[in-house]
């Protein structure tokens, strides 16, 4: 009993001396653990122990992005889109479950231009120039790689949609599209 009572005492002595407690902000701070509170700032271009290098400025990791770097709109030019049309194919297999996804895509980004059946007749045509229709033979014959890039990066009148929709729904898509133009 008389051990447990000297070691709640020593406990409360050592957080009494410990502790200090600011008014400025709530709680109480352990003096002996204050640089985890109160961080250490080192200057750019000074030494730095923590590190192996010594410096404190860091050079950023490869295939990291800058902050407020926005990779859309990318000004694709027609070599672009005729280089992807080459060498990109779609790596989805036409399924009925791919088949759906392509056309809850469709309709969630597509079907407000395109029109629901693929026709450029979409609800937003009076206040936006007609997009080509799905059956025109530019669109039949355009490779999937090219109409791919075209959903990604968009082109003239019709905006990115890299940034919205993930690029295995993209190739969904245009497998939708492609079933809906095998229909004409």
């Amino acid at each position: 009993m008389r051990i447990s009572s000297l070691r709640i005492l020593v406990t409360f002595l050592f957080f009494m001396v410990a502790c200090e407690r600011d008014l400025q902000r709530p709680g109480y701070e352990i003096k002996i653990l204050s640089d985890m509170v109160e961080p250490v700032p080192y200057e750019a271009f000074t030494k730095n122990p923590v590190f192996a290098d010594g410096k404190t400025l860091q050079s950023s990791p490869t295939g990291s992005i800058p902050r407020g770097f926005e990779p859309f709109p990318y000004d694709a030019t027609d070599a672009d889109a005729e280089r992807a049309g080459i060498e990109l194919f779609n790596p989805e297999v036409s399924t009925e479950e791919n088949l759906q996804r392509g056309k809850f895509v469709y309709e969630n980004f597509c079907l407000s231009c395109h029109g629901a059946g693929g026709d450029g007749d979409g609800p937003l045509i009076p206040k936006y120039p007609n997009p080509p229709s799905v059956y025109s033979t530019r669109l039949k014959d355009m490779p999937d790689g090219r109409m791919f890039h075209v959903v990604t990066l968009g082109r003239r009148d019709m905006p990115a949609h890299g940034a919205q929709i993930e690029a295995a729904d993209r190739w969904r898509l245009i497998l939708y599209v492609r079933e809906l133009q095998k229909s004409d």
